[in-house]
This record gives structure tokens, C-alpha cells and sequence, in this order.
């Protein structure tokens, strides 16, 4: 995990805007691209990080490794097929920051090879801000497809289910974020327990290193 000394938290804050911003960026842009204009017309679809961050959300990534952004708005009346597209609307997100995670673990698995010099402190912090890259976007995108509202994955699951199930799952809308509070404050150890371990996994994958 990560360990919050005062190089960490300055390598962190470019890539937490960075990963926060495409992730909100890409579900404008689904959304835009399946007919829902909402996002654009509200100054959602840019690239401007001012525009997505959420304050506590942001806070959060830096004491817990995981956070979020501002919901990006949609209206469903807009496309043609609600249930399945905002399934792909709410996908674009976790996916970007998987691309991101995975485009910065090919630069780690191609510099490794060269036996670049570890002790060099410009190469240590390539490689210490290529693994946060790493790290971080995959917390935010495993963290988002946890099947809690609003988090992406209750999206995702919505569009899955057959469509009396999906109602019927529907129904926890109101209480996503008070459940989503409670596990944070009643089940905070385990809960960073269960969330760290697929995103280690992940990063070795992608990677080639522990972190």
C-alpha cells in the first residue's frame, strides 16, 4: 500500500487528477456518444479536472487509496436503450483508468529490462510515479465496480440483471450512500482489506512488481 511521505503525496496529486478526470471524462463521452448531451450542456464533457472533482472524494484517495469524482450527469430519456446503455455509460469509466494502469505497467515492463540505474533519484521517482500511476487507477477502478450506488458497478449490475431483478435492485438507490458509509465506518479494516487485495493482484499483473 501506499506510504504517505511527502514525495508520495506530491507524485500523487498530478495522477489523482489525471485518473479522476478521464474516468469522469469518459462517461460524458459515452454518454454523449449515445445521445444523451446532459454532461456537455453542464460543462462535463472536458478534459478541465475542476470541472469533476469531488472534495471528499479527492481527500479520500490520499488517506485511503481509493476516492471518486463527481457524478457525471445522464438523463436516460436521452438514449435509445436505457438499461443497456447506461451499462455502457458507466463502464467507459473504470475502463479508462484500466488502460491508463495498463499503458504505465508496459512502460515499467519495458524500462526493467534495461537495468537502468535504481540509485539514480530521477529514475527512482519514474519508476516510484509509474507505479503510483498503476496503483491508483486501478483503486479507482476497482473500487467503482463495487454493485453500490452510485459507484459504477451498480450501474453495471442494473444492466445485467433481467429486468424485474434489476427493479427490485433498483430499490437500494436511495440507501447506496448511507450502506456505502456505514461499511467505511463499521467496516473500514476489512473493507480496505478486500478492496487492497484484488487491486495487489492486479498490479503485479500489469506491472511486474509488488507495491
Amino acid at each position: 500500500m501506499l506510504r504517505l511521505d511527502v514525495e508520495t503525496i506530491i507524485l500523487m496529486a498530478p495522477v489523482i487528477l489525471l485518473a479522476l478526470t478521464v474516468h469522469e471524462f469518459c462517461h460524458a463521452w459515452a454518454a454523449y456518444r449515445l445521445g444523451d448531451d446532459t454532461a456537455r450542456l453542464q460543462g462535463r464533457l472536458t478534459l478541465n479536472p475542476i470541472a469533476h472533482l469531488d472534495i471528499f472524494g479527492t481527500i479520500l484517495f490520499f488517506i485511503a487509496g481509493f476516492g471518486w469524482a463527481k457524478p457525471v450527469p445522464v438523463n436516460p430519456l436521452n438514449l435509445k436503450d436505457p438499461k443497456k446503455d447506461m451499462m455502457f455509460i458507466a463502464f467507459a469509466g473504470p475502463a479508462s483508468n484500466v488502460v491508463m494502469a495498463l499503458a504505465a505497467g508496459l512502460v515499467i515492463r519495458v524500462l526493467i529490462p534495461m537495468h537502468l540505474d535504481i540509485n539514480s533519484p530521477i529514475i527512482e521517482m519514474v519508476f516510484k510515479l509509474l507505479m503510483i500511476t498503476v496503483y491508483l487507477n486501478l483503486a479507482l477502478a476497482v473500487f467503482n465496480m463495487i454493485p453500490l450506488p452510485p459507484l459504477d458497478g451498480s450501474r453495471i449490475l442494473y444492466g445485467i440483471l433481467p429486468r424485474e431483478q434489476a427493479n427490485t435492485y433498483a430499490k437500494i438507490e436511495p440507501y447506496g450512500v448511507m450502506i456505502l458509509f456505514a461499511i467505511f465506518i463499521f467496516g473500514g479494516r476489512v473493507f480496505h482489506t478486500l478492496i487492497w487485495y484484488p487491486i495487489s493482484i492486479l498490479v503485479r499483473l500489469f506491472s511486474g512488481l509488488n507495491f
